[in-house]
């Protein structure tokens, strides 16, 4: 079975609700005419009663048309009966009431010691129904005087106020559907718009977007959340592509360097064995740049899926000075200033001692030989916070932002043989991520990382 449209539920539920209180409105107002107009009947009855007291000879011109008088002996024989009513279209006999044989009377608080009965019968040739009240009458010797009045003007009245209801409470219910549906309409426009935009970007349009979403209300929040997302997954798409080509172009650099050696052994460098030399080492030199260019991705693929690293307490300060003091071997005439703090943190102490190296490194590419670069570990706020300074020339605001991105180069005139594949910061704000920190690069020359 085909489940029903937001918009169709909402306008079915709105008109359900609406006729669910109209009709127990006509229902309330139905029942508290009918047993206003019983009452008023029982009024007459009781009028009716009192002039008929007189007896048998009483004035029978003051009886009203509609009523109906029967005098009953104790034994239930027919004493007496006067009628007077009007005869409706069609009519040839007059309509009497279907009395029971045997009426059952009570007393009744609002008819003092006299015991009386009232109840609604029909009539004995035709459909008309009568309000009887039925009263033992002790100056009749113990007889029952039945008095009985129409109750076809009550009937009529009733009748007329249904087919009004009924017809009041239809065209309220179409006018009300017809507004519910064009607010449904209106309140779910923005919606259909998100319906849209959605099936725009499943197409493959990621530039598509929810035009002007209204903050203050809940689909216009879902909209604004929804342009939200759309804007991170085309920028992560736009890095994906990014990130496809840059490493495509990374892998061609060696793989093409790889292919000319191997063409030039084919030319006959195995013969000449200067030549066999320089191209067996520029294979192997451009395979370790591939190795380490694949295991930088892979790494940094694994982080992307959140695996988890090796969680063990690491001594951060013993780290910082293994890392400081292999950079001094790579580079003996560049000073470096180490200032730490006893700092044990829960980690992967290789992946961690990796970003000391990437940090290091990153300052000796980006300085001139000789620049001093400075190394600080101290505690703040119950966390270890590294900083690496350097005094080079700095970044500006655009590499400051973009220098953690993927083969992302500050100085694009560094080539690739000489700069790196551009990887080393990106790790660094992977790994510092994955242990719960936060990296940052002032425009103060200097990185600083909190874990």
């Amino acid at each position: 079975m085909r489940r029903l449209s937001l918009r169709a539920r909402l306008l079915l539920g709105v008109v359900l609700l609406a006729a669910l209180g109209l009709v127990a409105a006509d229902i309330a107002t139905y029942s508290s005419l009918r047993s206003f107009l019983v009452s008023r009947t029982d009024t007459t009855l009781r009028d009716e009663h009192q002039a008929f007291e007189g007896g048998p000879g009483g004035d029978e011109g003051h009886a009203p048309p509609g009523v109906y008088s029967e005098v009953r002996a104790a034994n239930g024989r027919t004493m007496l009966v006067r009628l007077r009513v009007y005869l409706f279209p069609g009519q040839s006999t007059p309509p009497v009431p279907q009395l029971p044989q045997t009426i059952h009377v009570s007393a009744r608080p609002n008819d003092g010691p006299d015991r009386t009965s009232f109840f609604t019968v029909g009539s004995r040739n035709s459909g008309e129904q009568y309000r009887v009240r039925a009263a033992i009458e002790p100056e009749l010797h113990g007889s029952m005087l039945i008095v009985a009045v129409s109750l076809h003007d009550v009937n009529s009245t009733l009748h007329r106020l249904f087919l009004v209801e009924l017809l009041v409470t239809l065209a309220v219910l179409a006018a009300l559907a017809a507004l519910g549906l064009w607010i449904v309409r209106l309140g779910l426009r923005p919606l259909h718009e998100i319906e849209l935009t959605a099936d725009a970007i499943t197409a493959g349009d990621l530039s598509r977007r929810v035009e002007h979403p209204d903050p203050k209300t809940e689909v216009g929040r879902v909209g604004s959340a929804l342009n939200e997302m759309l804007d991170r997954i085309e920028a992560s798409d736009r890095r994906l592509r990014r990130f496809i080509a840059d490493a495509s172009h990374e892998l061609r650099t060696p793989l093409s360097a790889v292919r000319a050696y191997a063409e030039l052994f084919g030319r006959g460098a195995a013969t000449r064995p200067e030549d066999l030399e320089r191209s067996m080492s520029g294979i192997v030199r451009e395979a370790e740049r591939m190795s380490v260019l694949v295991d930088d991705l892979l790494l940094l693929a694994r982080l992307d899926e959140g695996r988890p690293l090796e969680r063990k307490p690491v001594d951060l300060a013993e780290v910082v000075r293994e890392a400081v003091d292999a950079a001094r071997v790579v580079e003996p005439a560049r000073p470096i200033d180490v200032s730490v703090e006893p700092a044990i943190v829960t980690g992967d102490e290789t992946r961690l001692r990796q970003v000391l190296d990437n940090l290091l490194a990153n300052a000796r590419a980006h300085t001139p030989a000789g620049t001093p670069v400075s190394v600080e570990l101290e505690r703040a706020d119950g966390r270890a916070m590294l900083t690496v300074a350097d005094r080079g020339p700095g970044m500006t605001e655009e590499q400051a932002v973009r220098v953690f991105e993927r083969f992302y180069r500050a100085d694009s005139s560094r080539t690739r043989a000489s700069g790196g594949a551009g990887l080393g910061l990106s790790i660094v704000g992977a790994v510092v991520e994955a242990h719960g920190g936060t990296v940052a690069a002032p425009l103060s020359r200097r990185t600083e990382v909190r874990s």
